[in-house]
């Protein structure tokens, strides 16, 4: 009797560890996706998601098309890097607030230490690394990538007539260069207003009204301005504020470096703001890194440490509020519908910087036959897209240098 009481009284314990060495995988398994998406995903943030959409829905099968296009279209409603809170969302999503921190860190770290290294090299020898072949390499790969992800995220998101032709008309407006979150929410707003105008509603949801209060506030959040010595405190606010206000591609965060340290308080030259997006573009990970290489030239490593964690410490605080309510806003109805019309108006921008990409990459026989030939094997043989990326670097410095 008291052997069986023993036994039952231990039960829980049993469970309980077996639990945390489930969590313990799950973090394990986050940490290595993420650290490898780190140090191989070049390209931009549409390059990332495409690869993300690869290991986390087709091959892990960690969440269906449909909640990861929730997660991109929620990523696009606060500002930030998109592709480092698509990975601090999905680390969330895993394995909680350990998730979170894991994710997104291990996501940043690569780049970060890649950039450093760079940084380094710079200020010693005032040049960049010859990379020109890597690049004329990689460039074909990464638009084959991002149009498999397209053809995939495109077909889950078209779930009607009225979505399709949303897209079509938002894809060109952002080509026409109308701003991304004009695109965004001008979409949200025809699906929501489409579909009270069907129900024949009034817009007095208040459960929907607060699963988007995080976003509206999100969206409308800042962080004060520095001040204007050029210490390691200055340097946190400044990338604190760009990283708090920053909604678009990599082209407007040269137009916020551009203002804050070339024209405000004179810190960089323009050559040196130039050197500073080649090094974010030529290198994997978040372009946001380029903070990295700022703080590195302005005030040495610690500038970069410093630099690092005020441009990425905003993502990690709006994920933080955003995550827990993103299965409400499925939950209502009307939200459900500005969802899709933002999912909708999400991809239409990743399929007008897929069609940028491409005028501005594939301008020689070459590289126009290494996207398609990538495209195909992509589709056809299901190939992992690091592998292929890998392939592009080598065909790269091998026929491009």
């Amino acid at each position: 009797m008291d052997k069986d009481n023993s036994s039952s009284h231990s039960s829980p314990v049993v469970a309980s560890s077996a639990s945390d060495d489930a969590t313990d995988r799950r973090i394990g398994a986050i940490a290595w996706l993420f650290f490898k998406l780190g140090t191989v995903a070049f390209g931009g943030p549409a390059a990332h998601l495409a690869m993300m959409e690869d290991e986390v829905v087709r091959r892990r099968r960690w969440m269906t098309s449909q909640e990861f296009l929730d997660l991109i279209a929620v990523t696009n409603l606060i500002p930030g890097p998109n592709s480092t809170e698509m990975a601090i969302h999905i680390g969330h999503r895993q394995a909680g607030w350990r998730g979170l921190v894991v994710a997104g860190t291990c996501f940043i770290l690569p780049a970060f230490a890649i950039v450093l290294a760079l940084s380094w090299l710079y200020v010693r020898y005032r040049s960049l690394p010859v990379t020109t072949g890597i690049l004329l390499g990689v460039q074909p790969v990464v638009i084959a990538i991002i149009a498999q992800a397209l053809w995939r995220l495109g077909r889950t998101a078209c779930k009607s007539r009225m979505l399709a032709g949303l897209g079509v008309v938002a894809a060109g407006a952002s080509l026409a260069g109308v701003h991304e979150l004009l695109v965004l929410f001008g979409c949200a707003v025809f699906a929501g207003g489409v579909y009270l105008f069907r129900k024949r509603m009034q817009f007095g949801d208040g459960a929907t009204l607060r699963s988007l209060a995080p976003f509206v506030l999100g969206a409308a959040s800042g962080v004060p301005a520095s001040a204007p010595a050029a210490g390691l405190g200055s340097l946190f606010w400044i990338f604190a504020k760009i990283g708090s206000v920053l909604y678009g591609s990599g082209y407007v965060l040269v137009a916020f470096l551009r203002s804050d340290f070339v024209e405000r308080h004179g810190w960089l030259t323009e050559a040196q703001l130039l050197d500073a997006v080649a090094i974010g573009q030529v290198t994997p990970g978040p372009l946001f890194t380029t903070a990295t290489f700022i703080g590195y030239v302005i005030a040495g490593p610690a500038g970069a440490v410093w630099s690092t964690l005020g441009i990425f410490l905003p993502a990690f605080i709006f994920v933080a509020i955003s995550a827990p309510f993103v299965p409400r806003l499925r939950s209502s109805a009307l939200a459900a519908e500005v969802l899709d019309g933002l999912t909708m108006g999400s991809v239409a921008l990743m399929l007008a910087v897929t069609l940028q990409l491409a005028y501005a990459s594939l301008t020689s026989p070459v590289s126009w036959a290494l996207a398609l030939g990538s495209l195909l094997v992509l589709l056809w043989f299901k190939l992992n897209a690091t592998w292929l990326m890998a392939a592009g670097v080598v065909v790269g410095v091998l026929l491009f240098r």
